[in-house]
């Protein structure tokens, strides 16, 4: 999963014309170190999709630009457009995700 660290690699992302999924996180969430558990595998499940992860404090524009409010959330992009967007709240469990990228 590819690490953003600037704006401009962010835009570079979203632009793709598949499906890309951010993970918006930061370092010191428990739900986020809960979703680090299980996220690599489900990328594995979800190869046919681009991902990346964004630190929410390290980029507060983008943060609030996509209405990301709670973390861990999981932003789906395609052409810059946002298509879908899961929750924190709906974000803690593996069959949660899986269900929410299932539904793409």
């Amino acid at each position: 999963m590819k690490n953003i660290s600037t704006e401009q690699e962010y835009r570079e992302q979203i632009e793709q014309e598949g499906l890309t999924v951010g993970v918006f996180t930061t370092t010191w969430c428990p739900d986020c170190k809960r979703l680090d558990m299980f996220i690599d595998e489900i990328t594995q499940e979800h190869q046919d999709k681009q991902w990346f992860t964004i630190d929410r404090d390290e980029f507060p524009e983008i943060s609030e630009e996509q209405t990301v409010m709670g973390i861990p959330s999981l932003l789906v992009f395609r052409n810059g457009e946002k298509v879908a967007h899961l929750h924190s709240a709906n974000a803690k469990s593996p069959e949660a995700v899986n269900e929410f990228l299932n539904e793409l």
